[in-house]
């Protein structure tokens, strides 16, 4: 029997490469491929040189009026010039590194070209030869082993085999009030587009399908906690004071408020789901201990998960140096560990021999079974979906739960992303820690950058330096990459070794790295990727950011937080020339303040204004189509429409239901009694 559930290797032309490499796309079912959207639509309908802006991406049509020519420049790059008469007007056309240009266009010949038009010069540069069928071209987010066209024709095999159990998710009553279209119309308007209105419908029914399934998730697991008994953990408060008392600095206000909100929901015996939002560095760690040490007083186990092996292996080594002069067994369960060392593990995890567990994903495997788990800890909470988050509550008989994020997320954002949870915020910094000094620099500045570094190296200081993902191209990103390692590899030779690290190592290779420049083996390190949120190298007192005007507010500030770690004053120089007054806007808040909350309220209004950069550091959950940030308004309604239906009584039984009931427990995997 077809499902949507069922793998993309049913599919003709998927074996075991293909299929790998999808899978580094994020689509694995059916149900993924088919709502694996374009992320954006290229307009290849000619245009006029006349009615085009300054930089706009347009095709023009034309007649061939110069035989094109080849030059070499540069470090093995090239250059294929021509001239197209479009109309009345001559337009010179340039193509970069694109050599077999030269062999596909003749003179006199008409062709379409679509490019980015310089109206100033009156010259295109080109990005390709366009062909003469569709007007609209999607265009996927793709990787270096699969093609646009092949994730298309994909897309169009999935269709044709199952289209006929393609239902709606969003109830008809939804459908017809807000004038959505029916999912199979929506989802190939999306993939198929014909015009610039049906595309807009559809996409505005995708992010509704998208936020109400996220809100039922969370209205579902919300009405849950309330309706179960949870345990009441009776700690020993003086032990706690005694562990308060000995660490080896004094709490903050802020954080002693938040420890008293997370110990009275411990000693309560309703369910703790609460959120704890702490800027970077304001010590939301030493919170998490005094819980775990809390649980542990009252004789039960705590556990701590992380997005990453790396943030999992931090979080044991701090958690050991909170823990020393207590008689605490901390154990590291990770998908890297040799099977008869994880055996041994499991057997004393599960007799109660481990009291706190600090891993991956890895700790919600079927095979993971606690004797007595009271606190389950989540970091980087946005990393993690409902349904890992269920997946740990059912680790023991109720145990209480608290996500921790590093991402300031605004209020009136964290309810409704959030809905589900309490939020509990540490919005003030530890005593003596000092404020990254940022500055803002122009490219053609950079040699003043150079000088910099190389003060802070001898000093013995290291330096991350990143560059901008480009969504486009995967292998731009690397040659970006490999062009600054080169340049920097050359300018510091051997005395201060720079390494680099980029989105095609695999994850061993992207550790090995990590755990080297952490150990001092390198001077700086070159990254195509975000720092991981959270790792923690105390010698690095320095941030560059390349082409920082492409990052968001977030991911700016996540970013600067990776320096300053130790005790040594840390700087971060942003490197842009931004194009427009966002952009500039952007660079101007980062320079001014260190504030994660007013930094995080200025990114909701910049981007409210249509500015989408650093939709993935944001710290709320990832949507294909929606924008919790931008549409917050939809995630609004869809929260009140969730709530509406979770509070029928038995509305999981009732037939206009039923396609949605089918979604949450297929698809999303949230079942056991949804009413």
């Amino acid at each position: 029997m077809k499902s949507l559930t069922d793998t993309v290797e049913v599919l003709s032309g998927v074996g075991p490469k293909r299929f790998q490499a999808l899978n580094e796309l994020g689509i694995t079912t059916i149900e993924d491929l088919i709502t694996y959207y374009p992320f954006r639509y290229e307009d290849l309908a000619a245009k006029d040189p006349t009615e085009v802006a300054d930089q706009q991406k347009v095709t023009f049509q034309g007649i061939v009026a110069t035989a094109p020519t080849i030059a070499r420049f540069g470090r093995q790059k090239v250059r294929v010039n021509f001239r197209l008469l479009v109309g009345n007007e001559s337009v010179m056309v340039t193509f970069f590194n694109q050599p077999w240009i030269k062999n596909q266009i003749n003179a006199d010949e008409e062709i379409a070209v679509y490019g980015k038009w310089d109206a100033n010069r009156r010259s295109l540069t080109g990005l390709k030869v366009v062909g003469d069928d569709s007007d609209i071209k999607p265009v996927y987010p793709a990787n270096k082993h699969i093609r646009q066209s092949t994730i298309q024709q994909l897309v169009i095999d999935g269709l044709n085999q199952y289209q006929d159990i393609i239902y709606d998710v969003i109830p008809e009553q939804l459908i017809d009030r807000y004038r959505l279209l029916h999912r199979l119309d929506m989802i190939k308007s999306l993939h198929f587009p014909s015009n610039d209105a049906k595309t807009r419908d559809a996409r505005r029914t995708a992010m509704f399908e998208e936020f109400l399934t996220f809100q039922m998730g969370l209205q579902i697991v919300k009405s849950r906690n309330r309706d179960e008994n949870g345990i009441a953990i009776d700690y020993q408060i003086n032990l706690i004071r005694d562990f308060i008392q000995q660490l080896p600095f004094e709490l903050t206000d802020a954080q002693k408020r938040v420890t008293n909100e997370i110990l009275a929901n411990l000693k309560s015996p309703a369910h703790m789901n609460r959120l704890l939002q702490g800027d970077v560095g304001s010590g939301k760690t030493v919170v998490a201990a005094i819980a775990m040490y809390a649980t542990l007083t009252a004789g039960m186990q705590a556990t701590l998960m992380a997005p990453t092996e790396i943030l999992a292996e931090q979080h044991a080594n701090n958690l050991a140096k909170f823990f020393k002069n207590f008689d605490v067994k901390i154990g590291l369960l990770v998908g890297g560990i040799r099977k008869k060392v994880r055996d041994e593990m499991l057997q004393q995890i599960k007799d109660g021999d481990i009291d706190i567990v600090v891993g991956t994903h890895a700790i919600i495997q079927k095979d993971v079974e606690f004797n007595n788990l009271g606190l389950g800890i989540i970091d980087e909470q946005h990393r993690f979906g409902v349904h890992q988050r269920q997946l740990l509550r059912e680790k023991g008989v109720a145990p209480d739960i608290l996500a921790m994020t590093a991402t300031p997320i605004p209020r009136t954002l964290a309810i409704t992303t959030y809905g589900d949870m309490d939020v509990s915020i540490i919005d003030q910094s530890p005593a003596g820690r000092k404020k990254v000094i940022t500055s803002w620099v122009k490219k053609g500045e950079w040699d003043k950058v150079l000088e910099f570094m190389t003060r802070e190296f001898k000093q013995g200081h290291q330096a991350f330096i990143v560059t901008p993902l480009i969504e486009e191209s995967e292998a731009m990103d690397l040659q970006n990459a490999m062009e600054l390692y080169d340049e920097l590899q050359n300018f510091f030779g051997e005395q201060h070794p720079i390494a680099l690290l980029h989105g095609k190592m695999d994850g061993i290779q992207k550790d090995q790295v990590m755990t080297e420049f952490k150990e001092g083996k390198y001077a700086a390190l070159v990254s195509t990727t975000v720092i991981e949120v959270g790792v923690d190298v105390p010698n690095a007192t320095l941030m560059i950011i390349q082409d920082a005007d492409r990052f968001g507010l977030a991911q700016l500030h996540q970013l600067r937080g990776r320096v300053g770690r130790g005790q040594e004053q840390a700087y971060c120089i942003l490197v842009a020339d931004p194009k427009n007054d966002v952009g500039k806007q952007r660079m101007q808040i980062m320079v001014d303040t260190n504030d994660g909350f007013v930094i995080s309220e200025a990114d909701l209004k910049m981007r409210g204004q249509g500015d989408l950069f650093g939709k993935q550091q944001s710290g709320v959950p990832e949507f294909k189509v929606g924008d919790p940030v931008v549409d917050l308004g939809a995630l609004q309604t869809a929260q009140i429409d969730a709530g509406k239906i979770v509070s029928q009584p038995g509305w999981s039984k009732k037939m206009e239901y039923r396609n949605l009931v089918n979604y949450l427990e297929k698809i999303m995997r949230i079942n056991q009694n949804l009413d």
